[in-house]
């Protein structure tokens, strides 16, 4: 269940945010049982930022919007290849979920799990293989794959810790 939707950040940027999962929560009180809704949201601006939310509330609307408002706070810049794919394997860990991502060569697409795929489309990632092991609960593989998408090093943040030139560290790199 994935649902798109557009919008501005104060930037003026273009914000993508795609609805996840819904939750419905039964809190059982002496009158019977109270309803309430929990919302996963990730958004990105398919350039390199993304970010994910949840958002609690009694009605759906108010839940996705809470959710939509979070996401949009937590948006972090990830370092690609040429715009397109990651510069190196990772495998991000949250709880029991762990996502193995690999970088991919032009025209592959995007081979990768729902919840994930979410957060791939809306980074702007165009090429990559992932695989999600352990728990299959979209919450902790989402928080899994921006946990290992943050390791995500560039060549030129590598270079200037070593006080490298680019072009010796890229040079070992195999063209794929």
């Amino acid at each position: 269940m994935v649902k798109e939707n557009k919008n501005k950040d104060q930037n003026g940027f273009d914000i993508k945010d795609k609805l996840v999962a819904i939750n419905r929560v039964t809190k059982v009180v002496k009158g019977g049982r109270r309803f309430g809704f929990a919302a996963l949201v990730v958004a990105g601006d398919e350039s390199g930022k993304v970010g994910f939310g949840h958002g609690k509330a009694k009605e759906v609307p108010e839940a996705i919007k809470k959710a939509t408002d979070s996401a949009k706070k937590s948006l972090v810049r990830i370092p690609l290849r040429e715009g397109r794919t990651l510069h190196h394997d990772i495998i991000g860990i949250h709880g029991s979920s762990r996502v193995v991502m690999r970088s991919a060569p032009s025209g592959t697409g995007i081979i990768a799990g729902g919840s994930v795929r979410a957060v791939f489309e809306l980074l702007g990632i165009q090429d990559i293989v992932a695989k999600s092991v352990g728990s299959s609960n979209p919450y902790n593989i989402i928080r899994a794959a921006v946990d290992g998408l943050k390791q995500q090093k560039s060549p030129k943040i590598i270079a200037a810790r070593r006080s490298k030139k680019v072009g010796n560290i890229t040079s070992a790199r195999e063209t794929t």
